[in-house]
């Protein structure tokens, strides 16, 4: 294994000598490689959004598990889903090593617990209709590793993302997605390239699945939960734009349908209201 997200940038030797002009250029030059990175990623994930799509559409759930930063986006992508996307909270879940604690404060050796991700997630009765994502860096985390290996003996399709070319976790998994984003500027600090490209991957796989899934119109999320001021007014000029009727006419219809979008699409499109 390339274990280039422990390897030390050649670009970034004097980081601490550079101005603050000088560091945050050579950091936005080096986050450009997430992005480049993720592209050559793109026909694994596709594949991972199809595969996904499947177990969800017959009733399956998608959980996410990793450990530090990793852990923290697979909490952050599977948190946006319900109010994005109207969906169950239950339908997309994330787990991470040390629990929810360890969302603001790290906790010690969590990562190394090769047990502690299949017993939690068999604590939320994983079953073959679902599917898992295991999240890790250095594609070597045992919290991701043996998570993996456990899930693939009881026959759960699995996907995988990592930073590192030859990672262990390639050949534990269904869809290995890697991201070969390079060393950090900060030596080891994956809570930068690393981090950034793993959250582009997480957004493509949920954006994705949920669009299969048919919470869109156009690009319009249809279900999405009118919870301020910002959402309720974008939910009036969705529905005005996809029935073509007046403001007023939409505020009134989603007033109706009790603030369900879809509802009230089907409402206008059909002359029925109340």
């Amino acid at each position: 294994m390339q274990n280039l997200t422990e390897a030390s940038n050649p670009l970034s030797l004097h980081l601490d000598k550079m101005t603050p002009l000088e560091l945050v250029q050579l950091m936005n030059s080096e986050d450009a490689k997430a992005v480049l990175a993720v592209q050559e990623a793109l026909p694994t994930i596709a594949e991972c959004i199809k595969a996904i799509t499947d177990k969800l559409k017959n009733g399956g759930r998608l959980f996410y598990f990793g450990a530090g930063t990793s852990g923290r986006l697979g909490v952050l992508d599977a948190a946006e889903c319900p109010p994005t996307f109207g969906t169950s909270p239950q339908q997309v879940q994330a787990i991470i090593a040390g629990g929810s604690g360890a969302l603001v404060e790290a906790v010690e050796n969590a990562e190394d617990d090769r047990e502690a991700a299949y017993i939690e997630l068999s604590k939320r009765s994983i079953n073959q209709g679902d599917f898992a994502i295991g999240i890790t860096a250095s594609g070597s985390t045992p919290f991701v590793l043996g998570g993996l290996q456990k899930l693939r003996e009881v026959g759960i399709q699995t996907g995988a993302i990592f930073c590192n070319p030859g990672a262990k976790a390639a050949t534990e998994t269904d869809f290995p997605i890697l991201l070969a984003v390079g060393p950090e500027v900060l030596r080891g600090s994956t809570r930068l390239k690393a981090g950034t490209a793993t959250k582009l991957a997480l957004n493509m796989i949920s954006t994705g699945v949920m669009v299969s899934l048919g919470h869109c119109a156009g690009n319009m999320m249809i279900d999405v939960k009118a919870s301020n001021a910002k959402l309720v007014k974008r939910q009036i000029e969705m529905a005005a734009s996809l029935a073509k009727v007046s403001f007023a006419e939409a505020q009134q219809a989603l007033k109706e349908a009790h603030g369900s979008l879809r509802k009230a699409l089907v409402n206008l499109q059909s002359g029925q209201r109340g």
